[in-house]
Order: structure tokens, then C-alpha cells, then sequence
């Protein structure tokens, strides 16, 4: 530089370096600044000597400090000081000029740099602006345009429900151009069956205590139809807060609807009449006893008689029409409120009435349904007249359960059945729990047999004549760890019901040969008589395969004389005997068993078949006996007596009398010509020991 050494050039660019590095952050490397920051300083010194004086070149070394992005006040403050250091020496009364120049071009350089700065961020707001404003118009075009074409309808209301905005789509829903829509409140499309509870949501929302909501909404179209949708509903609040808008979407969920209910009809109505079917009757029972504590219910379970055998001989077609008209009729008697009329299933059907009025509503009821069940069907060209068994139950909904209720409804049912049919039979429940014993001891009887709680017991058989021991007849009894003492009435019915006779019967047959075993070798001992021993023979263990054969190994077994046992049918089994039956029958006589006919004259008896059975005895039922009196002797038992006697007789059949009590009874008997007896007037069935003693009394 002119008039300046190497050495103070590089110190001045140095010094200056150092003092702009103090005001701001120097991005250059320092060798590159140090070589800058002396060009600059070859010009100031460079300026100053020269004539005559310009300053455009001393403002451009003060523009370039801005270049180099020494900006601050105190880069221009710290730059004007070591400018006057560095020309002090040199001061030609210019030194004010240079300062002077190096702020000015120092200044305008700042002021241009800001200009352009906020130029720059001015076009930036700018182009912002319209990118904002072009993205709104897009959103807002793509909103209008799903909002227009959305297929699902969408309305916008305030918090007062006044619709403000609505597409077509819920126009189309509601059979309205959305301008018919604009203005009108929301609960005008309400429909007026819709539970007053479902507008909580909406009054919830716009309180702000929810920001949506989603339910099933039926509205009012405007033929008046109804059109079930699924409806959300969203909250829009404003910068506060505060609740401002509803928006709602609308689907359009009638014909889902629709087959919902029909299938729900479906699967609680019977397809073939249109009545209710079990599932919707256990439901409504099961609401009925969810009623109030003093509420009563009736259920009248019918079923109609002999249905199956229409079935079997006219077709199902014709079955099934026969049931259409009865359900018809059922229906319209008892249509009204609190009642329901279902069909169970087969040929079975139920009423249910709820708060009834007591048993009496219930009878006449039942007794209307069987008048209306009897009327004749005229269907597929035949008149049908056909009746009806309905059992009746009617109680408390506090006193029982849905489930017992039915149960009762259908043991009943079955009385009405047992008791003739066409007819309608009440709840007791004393005879359920008779029923129940039966029940009872049915399932126990096997295990019984197994444990040895039945025993025999024996009552003698008498010549009427002399009084002299015939026989005895054994009688099974069972000895139950609940019930006691039971006679055979209690169990034998049930046995034979279960098959458990044949088991039973084989033991009690066993039993008994092995006793009379022993009294023969007792009647052996003592040279007195020997008594024969009869036993029950029931009806299904006659028709047993293997009876012959058991009869035969028990004789051979205990060594019993085949002529000491008699077997004894009752006159029902008796009769009706072929084939097999009848052919086990001969084999047993052809061993030598007597057979008897027990508690004859009170069935229904063939007697010119009789003469072909191979019977050896009849025994005259205990209740001709019972009639029986020396003042009355030719009484209408007398003669029934005397009828069968000479019979019997005719037929060379023994004659046993049943059931004697009195003196006079068994005088009649002898009188009549009756050969032998049995009953309390000469001893009630006991022990085996009771036998003995008969035996050494003769």
C-alpha cells in the first residue's frame, strides 16, 4: 500500500480482523479475511492520498463489509475507529470525509440488505398466501365434492338441531331435495315411536359432555314410511371451545332391518302355522316371571288326540293342514293382551296367560279350547273331527320358576292323557309327588334287587271244606331304607314297566321253590302235610325266551317236585296268550307245573278260548268275594260266585276264593261249591316260620 510498510498493513488487517470477529461470526477462514480485509485497506489508504479526493470508492469499502456479513453497529463503530487510527498519521483533512464515506456506503449497503430481505420475505408471505389459499380451495372443492357425492347422507345443524346443510344422498333417504330440508328441525324427521330416552344423546352432545355418539335412528320419509338408519353424529367446537355445529352421517339401514326382523320372526314363529314357537314362548315365560311379586301366570299345554294315527293313514300333507286350521282356531280364541299362543313342536300347543285371576280363568279356558279343537276340520276332502288333552297349571310367578312350571304344565298333560284323554286335567301337587315316588322307586329298584331289600312273604291257601293247609302263596315285598314296608301294588306296575320283573321275578320264583323245598323236608320229618307253592307269573316274563328253561333249573335246583309249584297269570295276560307264550305255557305243564288264573272275572275273558288254555285253577277275584253274606244269598256277587264255580267245575278247574275274611264269606264259598281259599280269616301273609306252624298244627 502507498506511503505504508508490508508490516503495518498486515497489522492493521489483522487488528481490524479481529475486532469484526468480535462482533459477529465469521464464516470465512481468517487467511482468506486477513487477504480481504487488506485489499480494503490498500483502497482506504490509497484514497486518501489521492487528488482529487472520491469517496465512491471509500463507500464501497464500507459496502463490503456488509458483503462479508458485518452487519452489526458495532462492526461499522469498531471499523470508523481503527480507520481514524490507521490515517491519523496521514491526516490531510480527510480523515472526516473517509469516515464519513465508509458510513455511508457502510449504511446504504445495510439498508439495501434489509430492502432486499424483506422483499424476500415479503414474496415469500405472498407465495404462502397463495399456496394457503389455493390448498383451502382444493379442500374445500374435495369436501364439497364427497360431502355432494358421498353415497351415505350427511347433514350439518346447529346446536338448536335447525338443519343448515344437507346432501343429496339424505334428501334421497328422506324423498327431499336437501332445499326442502335447509331451515327445518331435526326432530321433525323423528319418528314419534322412538323412545324419548334416545334424544339424550343428542342433548348430551351439544351440552358438550360428548364429542359423538353412534346409535340406530329411525326418521319419517316423507310418505310417512319408516326408514331405519345407523346414525353418527360428530361434534364441531369453535377456537373456545364451545360447542358450534353438528355433523351427521346417515346410513341407510332399512332393508337390513327388515330381513333382520323377518329372520328374528323366523326364528321365533313356527313356519308351518305362523304361531310362536318354543324359543318365543321361553322368553315370554321367562318375562313373566320378571314381573311384579303379585303377578299370577296359567300356562294350558295342549295336545291333540290320536294325531299320529292321521298322520299314518291320510299323509302329512293332510296332518299338516289339520294342524293349520286348529292353529286358526286357537288363535283367534285367545287372542288378547297378556296372552300368547305357540306352537311347541308335533301336534302340541301352549297358552300362556299372564296375571290371571285364579284356576277358574284357566278351566274355562281349557274347556273352550277342547270345544274348538272338536269341531270338525273338513281338509284334503275329509272330515276330520278330532279331540284334545290339555293340562292346566296356574300359580304364582313368586311360588315356582319358569322351568318347574313348564315341567308341571307337561306332567299334567300326561294325566289328562292317563285319565281318557279329551279332557283337561289340573296341577296337584300331591299326585306329582306321588308320581315322583313312582319315579323314584323305579330307579332304585335295581340297586334294591342287587343290596336284598325285597323279601317273600306267605299266606296260606285252605280246603274250605276241612280247613286243611294246601298251599301257600308267596308275595314280594320290599323293605325300603325311606319308604318302609311296600307292597307289591307300589312296585310291581313299575317293574314290569322297567323290565326289572323278569329279574325280580326269577328271584322271588327262586326264593319261593327253595322255601317250599324246606317244607317238604319238613312234612317229610314230622309225616305232616306238604304244601304246594304258587307264584305271581307276570305277562312280560312270559313271553322271556328262556322262562322254561329257568322254571326247570330252579326246580332241579332247590329239588322241588314240579307238581308242588303252580304259577299263577293274571286273566288279562292269560287270555291274550299265542304263539310262543302260549307254547312256554304247555312245556311248563308238560313238567308237571300247575297253572292258575289269578283274580279271574275281572277282565274281559274269551271262554270258549279258556277250554283250550292248559290251566289247572281259576282264582275268583277278592272283590266278588267281598259281597258275600248269609242274609243275601242270592246277591249279584252270589250269582257271579256261582257262575264261575260252575265253570271252573265244567272245565275240571280247581276253584281258589280270594280275599276271605269274614265266617260267613267262607261259608258262602262252601256253600257255592268253591274248593279252596285264601285271605285274613285264616291268615294275613307272613314269614316262612308262620308255614311251619300251620304245618304242625295239622
Amino acid at each position: 500500500m502507498a506511503g505504508a510498510t508490508g508490516s503495518t498493513r498486515d497489522t492493521f488487517a489483522a487488528t481490524w480482523a479481529d475486532a469484526l470477529s468480535d462482533t459477529a461470526f465469521v464464516a470465512t477462514e481468517r487467511a482468506e479475511l486477513l487477504q480481504r480485509l487488506g485489499e480494503l485497506t490498500d483502497i482506504l489508504v490509497a484514497e486518501v492520498c489521492r487528488n482529487p479526493f472520491e469517496s465512491k470508492p471509500i463507500e464501497r469499502v464500507g459496502a463490503e463489509l456488509v458483503t462479508l456479513r458485518f452487519i452489526a453497529p458495532e462492526a461499522l463503530s469498531a471499523t470508523v475507529r481503527l480507520v481514524g487510527d490507521l490515517l491519523a498519521t496521514r491526516d490531510n483533512g480527510r480523515l472526516a470525509a473517509v469516515q464519513a464515506a465508509l458510513t455511508c456506503g457502510f449504511v446504504r449497503a445495510v439498508q439495501a440488505r434489509i430492502f432486499r430481505e424483506q422483499e424476500m420475505l415479503r414474496h415469500a408471505a405472498l407465495d404462502a398466501r397463495d399456496r394457503a389459499e389455493a390448498a383451502r380451495r382444493q379442500s374445500e372443492a374435495r369436501f364439497r365434492a364427497m360431502f355432494a357425492d358421498a353415497a351415505i347422507g350427511i347433514g350439518i345443524a346447529d346446536t338448536t338441531g335447525r338443519l343448515l346443510e344437507i346432501n343429496s344422498a339424505l334428501g334421497q333417504m328422506l324423498d327431499l331435495v336437501p332445499e326442502q330440508l335447509q331451515g327445518r328441525h331435526l326432530a321433525e324427521f323423528l319418528h314419534p315411536d322412538d323412545p324419548p330416552e334416545l334424544r339424550r344423546f343428542f342433548h348430551e352432545t351439544v351440552a358438550g359432555e360428548r364429542d359423538h355418539y353412534r346409535i340406530e335412528r329411525r326418521f319419517v320419509r316423507r310418505d310417512g314410511s319408516p326408514l331405519w338408519t345407523n346414525l353418527t353424529v360428530s361434534l364441531v367446537r369453535d377456537e373456545h371451545g364451545v360447542p358450534q355445529l353438528l355433523v351427521g352421517m346417515v346410513e341407510d339401514n332399512t332393508e337390513r332391518h327388515v330381513l333382520s326382523e323377518k329372520l328374528r320372526h323366523q326364528a321365533n314363529h313356527d313356519p308351518l302355522t305362523g304361531l310362536g314357537n318354543r324359543a318365543l314362548f321361553t322368553d315370554r315365560l321367562h318375562a313373566a316371571f320378571g314381573g311384579a311379586d303379585g303377578a299370577r301366570i296359567g300356562l294350558c299345554y295342549l295336545d291333540l288326540d290320536g294325531f299320529k294315527a292321521i298322520n299314518d293313514t291320510l299323509g302329512h300333507v293332510v296332518g299338516d293342514q289339520l294342524l293349520v286350521e286348529i292353529a286358526d282356531r286357537l288363535h283367534r280364541l285367545v287372542t288378547a293382551p297378556g296372552r300368547l299362543l305357540a306352537r311347541m313342536g308335533g301336534d302340541e300347543f301352549v297358552v300362556l296367560v299372564e296375571n290371571t285371576d285364579g284356576m277358574a280363568e284357566l278351566t274355562d279356558l281349557a274347556q273352550r279350547l277342547l270345544a274348538e279343537v272338536s269341531e270338525p276340520v273338513l281338509v284334503g276332502g275329509h272330515r276330520l273331527t278330532v279331540s284334545a288333552s290339555v293340562g292346566i297349571v296356574e300359580r304364582a310367578v313368586t311360588a315356582s320358576t319358569p322351568a318347574d312350571t313348564m315341567r308341571d304344565a307337561d306332567v299334567t298333560l300326561h294325566w289328562a292323557k292317563v285319565d281318557g284323554k279329551n279332557r283337561w286335567a289340573c296341577y296337584d301337587p300331591e299326585r306329582n309327588a306321588r308320581e315322583i315316588a313312582r319315579i323314584t322307586l323305579s330307579a332304585a329298584m335295581p340297586a334294591a334287587l342287587e343290596r336284598g331289600e325285597f323279601y317273600v312273604e306267605y299266606q296260606p291257601i285252605v280246603r274250605l271244606s276241612d280247613g286243611a293247609l294246601l298251599g301257600a302263596e308267596a308275595l314280594v315285598r320290599w323293605a325300603h331304607p325311606e319308604f318302609g314296608r311296600l307292597g307289591p301294588d307300589r312296585f310291581i306296575g313299575l317293574a314290569e314297566e322297567t323290565g326289572l320283573i323278569v329279574p325280580l321275578g326269577r328271584w322271588v320264583l327262586a326264593t319261593a321253590c327253595a322255601q317250599a323245598a324246606e317244607w317238604a323236608a319238613h312234612a317229610a320229618r314230622t309225616g305232616g302235610p306238604q304244601p304246594s307253592i304258587s307264584v305271581n307269573l307276570a305277562a312280560r316274563q312270559l313271553v322271556e325266551p328262556g322262562l322254561v328253561d329257568d322254571v326247570d333249573q330252579i326246580l332241579r335246583a332247590v329239588g322241588l317236585p314240579p307238581a308242588s309249584l303252580q304259577l299263577e297269570l293274571t286273566e288279562s295276560a292269560i287270555m291274550g296268550t299265542t304263539g310262543e307264550p302260549l307254547g312256554a305255557l304247555h312245556k311248563l305243564v308238560d313238567l308237571g307245573i300247575r297253572i292258575a288264573i289269578d283274580d279271574f272275572g275281572t277282565g274281559y275273558s274269551n271262554l270258549a278260548y279258556l277250554r283250550h288254555l292248559p290251566v289247572h285253577a281259576l282264582k275268583i277275584a277278592g272283590s266278588f268275594v267281598e259281597g258275600l253274606r248269609a242274609d243275601e244269598p242270592d246277591s249279584v256277587d252270589a250269582q257271579i260266585v256261582r257262575a264261575l264255580v260252575s265253570l271252573a267245575h265244567t272245565l275240571k278247574l280247581d276253584v281258589v276264593a280270594e280275599g276271605v275274611e269274614t265266617r260267613d264269606q267262607a261259608d258262602r264259598l262252601t256253600a257255592l261249591g268253591c274248593d279252596s281259599a285264601q285271605g285274613w280269616l285264616y291268615a294275613k301273609p307272613g314269614p316262612p316260620e308262620e308255614i311251619n306252624r300251620w304245618m304242625d298244627q295239622h
